[in-house]
């Protein structure tokens, strides 16, 4: 598979006329060649050439895990000690290549390496590879489909767990360790993001964190968090109410819900994301709540918990089979509350697939 998408790659290249794309973000790394690092500030790069046989550059001490995930090709590793640039140099020139136009993640790429490239090879000039990269990942084959039905399914548990957790006077962190050591029980090492459960007016804010907040009675809890499995996201909202709670969180619950729901029923292939988000967003707006949604509907999920497509009223992208993203709709009332309910989707041939299972009818935990 890794062998395919280089080609594909390999194949844009020629068409652009790009010499050598290095792509240095640890997420195009594994999705191109199996191998997933997280390399701190040492170097991580794919080097990728028009017909040559590319090569992996990553730190010395992981040159073994790089075969046992399956790279096959040269890898140039590094010690801390060594100039990991000319190493790359080395292995290009070895090629006999001469680079005037390369293919960098301009997003990635940070300034001090920017111009260490320059250095190498004068008065080359540089595209984006971001946009090739987007296109390459944005329609998942079967084989990352399983894997990121297995991260759903363990988000769900999670939200199952933190559910069973709630109880008067415990704490946002109190559940989220809760949630975390459970997940550790099942063998997850890595949460798509830091895991996110908050209580009562701290729901309002859509990128809260977690704090020393007890719960109490008559409160909506917002839980967001998502699993990585095998290098695949999965990212779900859920908010449910601990105890009975007034009219106007049961208003602003329903809203969301209807939204959300509508946003589901819409997807399907030929539609554009612009049409999903504004099906849920007019919604919201005709309730009265429209400066309460302040973000987009979704995003796209795989290797990266955000990426591409984006759910936006102004992205005129088609929808397509294979395409993973978010539907997250969320209304939040300062000093009130914040209600969001999220799913992970997969397009299937005539609509869509809901990976996330847990139940979106509002769940009132006693």
């Amino acid at each position: 598979m890794t062998t395919e998408r280089l080609n594909k790659l390999s194949s844009w290249m020629k068409n652009e006329g790009v010499e050598f794309c290095f792509l240095t973000s640890p997420d195009s790394v594994f999705y191109l060649s199996g191998f997933l690092s997280d390399p701190h500030e040492r170097l991580l790069g794919l080097a990728v050439f028009q017909n040559e046989e590319p090569f992996l550059v990553c730190p010395a001490m992981e040159k073994e895990d790089a075969k046992n995930a399956g790279w096959a090709n040269e890898i140039v590793g590094h010690s801390d000690i060594d100039n990991p640039w000319a190493l790359v140099k080395n292995a290009i020139d070895k090629r006999g290549i001469r680079v005037e136009k390369m293919a960098i993640e301009k997003e990635h790429m940070n300034v001090e390496r920017y111009e260490a490239l320059l250095n190498l090879f004068p008065g080359v000039s540089f595209v984006s590879a971001e946009e090739k990269m987007r296109k390459l990942r944005l329609v998942k084959d079967e084989k990352e489909l399983s894997i990121i039905r297995e991260a759903c399914a363990l988000a769900d548990y999670a939200i199952e767990v933190g559910c069973s957790e709630i109880q008067e006077g415990k704490t946002e962190l109190d559940v989220l360790a809760a949630v975390e050591y459970a997940l550790k029980k099942k063998g997850v090492t890595e949460m798509s993001f830091s895991t996110m459960v908050l209580t009562g007016a701290n729901g309002a804010s859509p990128h809260g964190t977690p704090g020393l907040t007890k719960i109490k009675k008559g409160d909506l809890v917002l839980f967001d968090l998502g699993v990585v499995v095998d290098g695949y996201c999965s990212d779900i909202t859920r908010t449910v109410a601990f105890g009975d709670i007034d009219d106007k969180q049961k208003e602003i619950y329903d809203t969301v819900l209807k939204a959300q729901l509508a946003a589901l029923e819409v997807s399907k292939p030929g539609v554009t994301c612009a049409e999903v988000d504004l099906t849920a967003r007019n919604i919201i707006a005709d309730a009265g709540y429209g400066e309460f949604f302040p973000h987009r509907l979704g995003h796209g999920l795989g290797i990266s918990v955000h990426e591409y497509p984006s759910l936006t009223e102004t992205n005129s992208l088609l929808l397509e089979k294979g395409m993973v993203f978010t539907i997250e709709p969320g209304i939040y009332v300062p000093g009130v509350a914040g209600v969001r309910i999220e799913d992970d989707v997969v397009v299937t041939d005539n609509g869509i697939e809901i990976l996330t299972k847990f139940p979106k009818e509002l769940q009132v935990i006693r």
